[in-house]
This record gives structure tokens, sequence and C-alpha cells, in this order.
């Protein structure tokens, strides 16, 4: 076996991957619609057809957004876990609040993969510096040390000068946590003249990390970090990965995970390597999500070229952005559905709803990408359609294809609020 893999699924051919998946995806839906939610969610579909991408495709989007009031109809979960509340091992609370399972089974969040990548081995100690108040991170983290055989300090978050003391005294090799937290304990390590030298592996989540501060932690003495995107929803979804001492390009995804990138406002998978949202399928016995937009942009990796790390599993950019760009007009939400919809009306392709102007003067452009704008569609149909849709006044301007940014937005707010 690969030594620098935690198993054999990692580098398998991606073909045998995809029919793997695609094999199980049936059975999935069907798990999935004997929890009274999804079986509202999913009413009248056929598990047995879903096999395939494009049947996947057309079934329903479940928000994150949405869970909130999911559950509050139906406590805990909103009737999406096939495994009833009691027969659990954790209910977790995250900020809402939302209301997280965590069954029996090991590696129940499938953490040891992105801790495998940054470095944690058997034999080895981490510092868990993720809370264990409430919420699953810290959980996540415990279950993947106990698969990959490896000691963790239950350091948990806040008290940093604790934090220090316990690296100093027993000398973990991985600090896993939130960045901005690790800075606070590399700085308050140089201030009290404490040796953390000890950690040289670190596994970042849960907030951004910018270039500037992944160089910085090498500057301080860490030069083995990884980041991992993970959701107390769905455990892990990517992480990044190293070869030697290089960081790979992209977040590999992760084996028991389907992932579609849609467009913002719809469930319409778009083209590889354009920017949309995250939309997630797992296979998870006690909690399967299907078609669960996680709210995150991102975007796949177009290189057909194996990570140089040897995993075959398709890659994404990471975290770029919400998806969520709901603003409010004139006392009007304006919704990224709603631009999708008058998209979907006129079969336009990429659109964009710009605002401009300031608070209480605002102008609504609709802007759409066009093989030659200047003999582009009917635009007044468009714009009685923006009307119809949004119950506001608005403009249409056709732009040359392809000059639209690939950011992932669909609306986008220029409006100045000084």
């Amino acid at each position: 076996m690969n030594t620098e893999t935690l198993d054999h699924l990692e580098t398998r051919d991606p073909g045998e991957r995809e029919r793997d998946l695609m094999r199980r995806l049936p059975a999935l839906v069907a798990q999935a619609q004997s929890a009274p939610g999804w079986a509202r969610i999913l009413h009248g579909v056929d598990a047995a057809a879903i096999d395939h991408r494009a049947a996947l495709a057309q079934l329903p989007v479940t928000r994150k957004a949405q869970l909130k009031d999911l559950q509050q109809h139906d406590l805990p979960f909103g009737g999406l876990t096939a495994t009833p509340p009691r027969a659990l091992s954790r209910i977790c609370m995250s900020p809402g609040p939302i209301f997280d399972a965590e069954g029996h089974a090991a590696d129940w969040w499938r953490f040891a993969r992105p801790m495998y990548a940054a470095g944690v081995r058997a034999g080895g100690l981490l510092q868990n510096c993720f809370s264990y108040h409430f919420t699953p991170a810290a959980f996540m983290v415990e279950s993947g040390a106990a698969r990959i055989g490896c000691t963790v300090i239950p350091a948990g978050s806040g008290q940093t000068e604790l934090q220090v003391q316990a690296m100093a005294a027993l000398r973990p090799d991985t600090y896993v946590g939130t960045p901005s937290f690790l800075k606070l304990i590399l700085e308050k390590a140089q201030e009290t003249g404490a040796d953390v030298s000890s950690v040289r592996h670190a596994l970042l989540s849960a907030e951004a990390l910018p270039d500037s501060l992944r160089k910085w932690f090498v500057e301080h003495g860490v030069p083995h970090v990884c980041q991992a995107y993970a959701s107390a929803d769905a455990g892990n979804i990517a992480y990044e990965t190293r070869t030697g001492g290089a960081l790979n390009p992209g977040m590999v995804l992760d084996e028991e995970v389907i992932l579609e990138i849609v467009r913002p406002g719809s469930g319409e998978p778009v083209a590889p390597g354009e920017v949309g949202e995250v939309v997630l399928t797992v296979f998870n016995p006690d909690y399967p999500l299907i078609r669960f937009a996680t709210g995150d942009l991102s975007a796949l990796l177009t290189d057909a070229v194996p990570s140089p790390c040897g995993r075959t599993n398709a890659r994404i950019r990471g975290w770029l952005g919400r998806a969520d760009q709901t603003t409010k007009v004139r006392a009007m939400f304006v919704h990224p559905s709603q631009v999708h919809e008058i998209a979907r009306r006129h079969g336009l392709g990429r659109t964009r709803l710009v605002v401009t102007g300031t608070t209480a003067d605002e102008t609504m452009t609709l802007q759409c990408e066009s093989d030659d704008p200047a003999t582009a569609g009917d635009g007044a149909a468009i714009v009685a359609t923006l009307r119809d849709v949004t119950k506001l006044r608005g403009e249409v301007l056709f732009v040359q294809r392809g000059s639209l940014p690939n950011d992932g937005k669909v609306i986008d707010d220029r409006r100045s609020y000084d």
C-alpha cells in the first residue's frame, strides 16, 4: 500500500470510483426515503432509477439554510436522519441553533483522511484545539485520530497560556484547529519564551486561510500546513495534500461524497471549472444527505492529471465565498433563484444582476452574455420578466459571451453606502 495515503480507495482508477458511487447511489436514496423528512422531499422518486449523475441532478436541492426551519417543525433533525435520535452517539448543536447528528461507526465523520494527508500518523501526538462545547468539530478529530492510532490532547478552544504550557511540556507534533487560534498560541509562546517547536504539522479548518497567514506559520516554525473543508452536517468534504514539502494544487474530495457544482439559486450543474455552489450527496447510513447545498462557492479543477500525491479523486479549488447573495432593493428581497428563473424563461446563458447607485436610489441591470450583443434577443421581454419575477424595475444589458467573471456571482451589489 502507498504509505502516503490512508488506504487504497484514494488511489483507485477514477472510472472505478465513479462506477462504485453510482452503483451504491440507489440504495442511498432508498435509505434516505426511510426517514420522514427525506420521504417528503423525495416523494415520488424511484430510487432504483437514480443510478447516474443526470438522474441525480433532477432531484430537489435541500439547502443548509433550510435546516433551522425543517428542524423546528420536527425536532431535532427535521426528519432527515435514518437512525432514531436516541440510537445515535451524540447530538451536537451549532449556531442557529441547528442540531447535528453523530453515529457510532468508526471515523463517522471521515476525518482520518485529511488528518493523514496533513501528516498525522500512528504513534503521533496531536493537540486538538477545536471546541468540545456543543459543536462536533473536536469529535471529528477524535474519531479520525482513533482510526489512525495517534494520541490526542483534548485541549479545546481558549486558555491560550494553558495551550502553550501543554505544547511545551507534552511536545505534540501536530496542531488541529482554526488558523486564528494557532496564530494566537504561537504569538503567546513567542511572548513568554516557551518552546513549542515540536509542532511541525497543522491541519486547519473552519476559517479562511489566506496565503499571507500560511506564510506566517512557516516563518514561525510550522512548515507543514494543510486545510480541511468540512461541515457539521456532512463531515469531511475535501482536503489539501502535500508531496514532500510542497503543497499540491486544489483540495481532494472525500471518498464517500458525490459533489456537484451548481449555478447559485438553482440545482443545475455548471460546466467543469466554472464557479458555483457546492452541492453534496453523502453516503452516511445514519444521516444520508441527498443534493445538500452547503451555501459555499467552489469550482472543480479541470486538470485531468491526478494530484502529485497520488490521490486520484476529483479536486476543487477550495472555499471561494458564499453562494447566498440575497440582497434587498427598495425594501424588496432579490434572490439568486429569481435571477435563475428569468434566465430559464428566456433560455439565457450566464447572467448577473448588477445593483448600482445608493440606498433608495438603486438601478438594477441584468447583464446577459450573448455571442453577438448587438443582435441579441428581445430585451423588452426580459425587462418585463425581471419586473414580473422581482416586482422591481430594471434594465437589461447584453454583453459578449465569456466576459462576465467566473466567480459564481449571480447578484453583484455595487451600491455606495457612504
